[in-house]
Formats: C-alpha cells, structure tokens, sequence
C-alpha cells in the first residue's frame, strides 16, 4: 500500500481523504502522527497555500504530500471568508464562533449565494517541478440556522438545493460524491492516471 502524508491535522479531512484514497490502495497519513508541524498559510490563494502546506509535508517526511486549501466563499461578502474560513472569528479556530460571525455578517443581506471551494496538490517530492494541481467548487446557498449535525466547518450552515438540506444532513457518501474536494480528487486522479505517483 503507497503512503501519502496529508498536510493537515483536521480529523474531517482525514476522514474524507481516506474515504476517497482507500479504493485506490493508497494510505493517507496524517502530517501530526509524522511529528510535522503546522505550515504557515501566509498567501492570499488557496492555490499558493496548498503548494506552502505540501512542500512542507514532503520536506520534513520524505514521503509524496497532498495539502488542500479550501473554504467558503460567500458572493454577498465579496468572496469571504476565503482563505480565512479556518480562521474567521480569530484565534483559537472555532467551527462554531466562525459560524456565528458569518450569520451575523450575513444578516443584512438577501443574497445568500455561496460556494465551497477547494484546492488540491500533490507533491512527489518536496522538490517536485511538476505539483500536480486540481480544483473543485461545491455551489449552495447559506441558511438562517445551522441544520444537522454530520460534517464539520460549515456545514451545517451550506444548503444544498439539489438534495433540501444542508451538507451536515447528507450522508458521506453522497458527501464524498458532490463535495469541493471530491470534485478536485476527481480532477486530481486524471492527473495521476496521466502522469503516475
């Protein structure tokens, strides 16, 4: 079984990576269980940060990386939170002090349009020339109440009209097919098809 070190300690993420990996007969570690610590996110896209957060991984492990950086993006809040969805009531990261302050910056608004967003790369080496980079967009609507209790971030907040619930109240399964991320694995695994790990 190949090894990949997931460049994040977030247990949400580890699971749905492994979900999305384990046909694959790839084991996806995460950096924390390989004494790696945290990257900074110093950059204004997802896309840089992903790159920062993988190379890091790879560094310190020796071993392929893949880092995301995704979140969400609200068109009423001109594309906030963004990158800063982790961290967007401040420190220390809270799911549940972020989705306050999102009601709260959203309550003057009619438009609720929103969407998930997530960018995906995968380093062989931490010098790797060629990342293989992917993305994906998951598109919704941010309700007045958080709904459900699956998920984790925003979830219970991101309505998903397809399905009349939130992304907290599907399974994951059906999670794992119409997510941000599964839409970038998805692109991502092309890639590998094409280039190998």
């Amino acid at each position: 079984m190949k090894k990949i070190v997931l460049a994040s300690n977030n247990a949400g993420k580890l699971r749905e990576f492994g979900l999305l990996f384990a046909p694959l007969n790839i084991k996806i570690i995460a950096q924390g269980e390989l004494n790696v610590p945290e990257c900074p996110e110093p950059h204004h896209t997802f896309v840089e940060n992903a790159l920062a957060k993988a190379r890091h991984a790879a560094k310190i492990t020796g071993l392929p990386a893949l880092a995301d950086d995704s979140g969400l993006c609200v068109h009423a809040l001109g594309g906030a939170p963004g990158v800063y969805s982790a961290r967007f009531a401040g420190e220390p990261k809270s799911d549940s002090r972020n989705n306050e302050k999102l009601l709260a910056d959203l309550a003057k608004h009619t438009d609720r349009s929103a969407w998930y967003y997530a960018a995906l790369v995968l380093v062989r080496s931490a010098d790797d020339p060629q990342p293989l980079i992917a993305d994906g967009v998951c598109r919704g609507e941010i309700t007045n109440q958080a709904l459900g209790d699956g998920g984790f971030g925003y979830d219970p907040l991101f309505w998903l009209p397809q399905f009349g619930k939130t992304v907290a109240q599907i399974s994951a399964e059906e999670k794992s097919q119409i997510s941000h991320r599964a839409k970038a694995l998805q692109a991502l695994m092309l890639k590998l098809q094409e280039t190998g790990l």
